[in-house]
């Protein structure tokens, strides 16, 4: 081999060798995003939304939940969780700690694939294709996600699996529309709302913000849009961003403030469209434990007057 073949290789080596210790320490560099959204009626105060997603837990991450601890101290007046919470069979009891004073709050959820059946070891190069959703295994894992749910809606947070709920915040009447998980085919968009319904601001909730949920919240008059599952791309290319969504979202809204059907901040082409907040998410699955040029996040969106 010829010497500047030799370092040519060495040197590759190296950067891959730099870059994969890099994104194991990103993937535990927690960062909290904040959004203005001019959703609101004219002259209304500012609403304060915390917007959780894909924690993907597991009993021994103290730093992530204490991390998670640590938000209840923005004092936001709702609080969001678009699920995969769950990466163990035993987390329960870490995650309900860690959200615990956020569970103190006004709230509302959905659940994830990872809150239903625990992760399992996949070929990533699966991510690259049209539609990466796994074949239907014959014996998955269950994760408790039942009991999440119920303590959840026992600390009064709005369950939104297919349904509606409402809940009143900081003197203001929100209504709210869920569906369980586009990415499990386990999405029934409810019912139209009863006419006449007055409220101040619509709240659309998903998993995993397939375009045919986005579609349905759009027109059901949704104001705002909160969905996760992407991880942002998860591993992304600097300069460029998201490879991958891992749902049918377009790469360019694998994270962040977008408008939907069209862009929006705010507006050129997007009058008329639905806003839309896709989390990059905290976690990720155990057994790709990290983030390339796409930090875990939470997101605090500062509702505001249009």
């Amino acid at each position: 081999m010829a010497p500047s073949v030799g370092r040519s290789l060495g040197a590759l080596a190296l950067a891959g060798a730099a870059g994969l210790t890099w994104s194991l320490v990103e993937a535990h560099a927690y960062t909290l995003r904040e959004a203005t959204v001019p959703v609101l009626a004219p002259g209304e105060r500012a609403l304060r939304v915390l917007h959780l997603s894909d924690l993907h837990l597991t009993p021994g991450q103290h730093r992530k939940i204490a991390w998670l601890r640590s938000l209840a101290d923005l004092e936001p007046d709702l609080v969001v969780d678009t699920g995969d919470n769950l990466a163990h069979t035993d987390a329960l009891g870490a995650l309900l700690h860690a959200l615990e004073p956020l569970m103190a709050l006004p709230g509302a959820f959905v659940m994830g694939s990872n809150d239903y059946y625990a992760p399992r070891p996949k070929n990533p190069a699966r991510y690259l294709l049209a539609d990466a959703r796994d074949a239907p295994v014959t014996d998955p894992e269950a994760l408790p996600a039942a009991a999440l749910a119920a303590a959840l809606a026992a600390a009064g947070w709005a369950d939104l699996t297919n349904r509606r709920d409402g809940v009143v915040v900081d003197g203001r009447r929100v209504s709210l529309v869920g569906v369980d998980d586009p990415h499990l085919d386990r999405d029934r968009f409810p019912a139209p709302e009863q006419p006449g319904t007055d409220v101040d601001l619509r709240l659309g909730v998903a998993h995993a913000p397939y375009t045919r949920v986005l579609d349905q919240m759009h027109a059901d008059g949704a104001d705002l849009v909160l969905a996760g599952h992407t991880h942002g791309g998860q591993l992304c290319v600097p300069g460029w961003g998201a490879l991958v969504t891992n749902c049918d979202l377009d790469t360019r809204r694998a994270k962040g403030l977008h408008g939907w059907p069209g862009p929006r901040p705010d507006a050129p082409g997007g009058e008329g469209s639905t806003w839309l907040h896709v989390s990059a998410g905290l976690g990720t699955s155990p057994y790709t434990p990290v983030r390339f040029a796409c930090r875990p996040e939470a997101t605090l969106l500062t509702l505001v007057g249009r």
